[in-house]
């Protein structure tokens, strides 16, 4: 269980990264239905810590307060992709062989990558820096179009903004959906994003009114229905291979794997909050049998339907079973 959050800091961090982090694991959410994590900022030396925007933060925490983190963050700073102090990776790699969660956020996958901890595994960081980040640890193995990538609890998260992605995701991962579903309702942000960086490099900006977010809202409502591409190009008045195009480059991924992952959430969310049948559960999600959703969430979440719910059910259902959403 996710309940003791530390972050690691180094001189020149990235102020944002930071904020996200303090965002998501730093406040109370109990009185909008989130969770309330342990948390503490920490650094090698603590007292006043510069930023790269020139301002310092107070630390108070040292090191030790990661010793016993059931998740240890990094967070990005200048500098940091040239080498760490020993101390900061001797605390990572402890932390990753007593089994807890380690993530990075953006640059500070280098700091994971100089303690070792990306040999062999799958990662990402902002793109800009993928390639080096692929050069100084061969070993690895870099992902420059994913928004964030977690292999053996590791995490590594892209750039800036997509350090929220992978905040919520291990929040979800480790609580639930309807745990970060809160954190990011009171962040006023979505609880999830699928595709990647890709869409964000070299991606000209569409025409006023030239979007599928309409048809993506409309998707969503209705999830139980086919969704095919030939029909969902029909409704957006768009030839196929016009569609599939214009998807990828709004979502960064394909109308199939967009679909599946709305209807995993769709799941996720019936079987925490409702007490109906997993059988009701498919079919409201889309999957339409029992087989096909324990499928998806055996590939996709390594769990059962029903091991999901005994693990992140909220006793009493907080959502009548006639309610769709």
């Amino acid at each position: 269980m996710l309940t003791k959050v530390a972050a690691i800091i180094l001189p020149g961090v990235a102020p944002f990264e930071l904020g996200v982090v303090c965002e998501v694991f730093g406040i109370d959410r109990r009185d909008t239905g989130g969770p309330d994590f342990d948390f503490a900022v920490c650094a090698q030396n603590p007292g006043p810590i510069p930023t790269a925007v020139g301002i310092d933060i107070v630390v108070q925490h040292g090191l030790e307060a990661a010793a016993t983190a059931d998740l240890v963050v990094v967070v990005p700073a200048e500098g940091a992709q040239e080498g760490v102090p020993e101390p900061v990776l001797d605390v990572l790699r402890a932390a990753e062989a007593r089994g807890a969660w380690v993530l990075s956020l953006c640059s500070a996958a280098f700091v994971l990558g100089h303690a070792g901890l990306l040999d062999g595994r799958r990662c990402t960081t902002h793109w800009l820096h993928a390639d080096r980040l692929a050069a100084v640890f061969p070993t690895a193995v870099v992902d420059p179009a994913v928004l964030y990538v977690e292999d053996r609890h590791v995490v590594t998260g892209a750039g800036t903004a997509a350090s929220i992605d992978a905040c919520l995701h291990l929040v979800r991962r480790e609580l639930g959906a309807a745990a970060a579903a809160a954190i990011a309702r009171r962040m006023v942000v979505p609880p999830h994003r699928d595709g990647g960086q890709s869409q964000f490099i070299d991606t000209p900006l569409p025409h006023e009114g030239d979007t599928l977010a309409p048809l993506l809202v409309w998707m969503v409502a209705h999830l139980e229905a086919e969704l095919s591409v030939p029909d969902l190009a029909v409704r957006a008045m768009m030839s196929e291979r016009t569609f599939a195009r214009r998807f990828r480059a709004e979502t960064g991924t394909t109308p199939a794997v967009w679909v599946t992952r709305q209807r995993l959430l769709r799941a996720q969310e019936l079987l925490e909050r409702t007490d109906v049948g997993v059988e009701e559960v498919a079919s409201r999600s889309g999957f339409a049998t029992s087989a096909v959703l324990r499928h998806h969430f055996a590939r996709t979440l390594g769990t059962s339907p029903l091991a999901y719910r005994r693990a992140f059910a909220s006793p009493p259902a907080t959502v009548p079973a006639a309610d769709p959403a």
